[in-house]
């Protein structure tokens, strides 16, 4: 009798052991939930940019492969991209128009602002002179869309001349912007305002 006492104990004793750890674990995962959807995300805009000209060297006789957009929650990104080259310098400023080189002809931009994007890398093979980007002067950079945007309004392929390509880039406004020289790559970005709100 003793015994079947104390075999019915232990087993009480380590149901309870179980249902007390099953309980702490299930309790855990919930008040971490609770206090991430508590905790709001908040994004911290860059500041300090600015809307004078930026430019970096080297020139490159490699050759432009891509020409790509991206939207981030403070600003709208441009992205060139110069596949095996290493830095690549370039030359990005406001313009009141933008003038195609060599020709000399202007090219419209849509936008309340126009910059003029220049790298010093050609759009072309310089061997055998063959566009390595398939762009059209005067046209929208194929493949771009810059549908809900919220700095970006225009994007156009003015040319490829003497090793330099060169990019009309049509914004909202005047607003202040950076450029990043990465390996391979040169980077554009345009803030959506002033104040560095997101």
């Amino acid at each position: 009798m003793l015994r079947t006492r104390t075999i019915r104990s232990a087993t009480i004793c380590a149901t309870l052991a179980l249902v007390g750890a099953a309980l702490g674990t299930v309790a855990v995962p919930a008040a971490a939930t609770t206090t991430r959807a508590a905790t709001p995300q908040s994004t911290a805009c860059p500041t300090g940019w600015g809307s004078l000209p930026e430019t970096g060297t080297p020139a490159t006789a490699t050759p432009v492969r891509d020409i790509r957009t991206g939207r981030h929650a403070c600003y709208d990104r441009m992205v060139v991209d110069v596949p095996g080259a290493g830095n690549v310098g370039y030359s990005v400023r406001y313009v009141d128009r933008l003038h195609q080189d060599g020709s000399g002809r202007p090219v419209p931009v849509t936008g309340g602002a126009v910059l003029e994007v220049r790298i010093n890398a050609p759009a072309y093979d310089p061997a055998t002179g063959r566009a390595t980007y398939p762009a059209q002067a005067g046209r929208a950079l194929p493949g771009v869309d810059l549908t809900g945007y919220r700095t970006f309004r225009d994007a156009r392929f003015a040319g490829s001349f003497e090793g330099d390509t060169q990019v009309g880039l049509g914004v909202r406004a005047r607003l202040p912007f950076r450029v990043l020289q990465l390996p391979d790559r040169v980077v554009i970005d345009v803030a959506h305002n002033w104040t560095g709100a997101p």
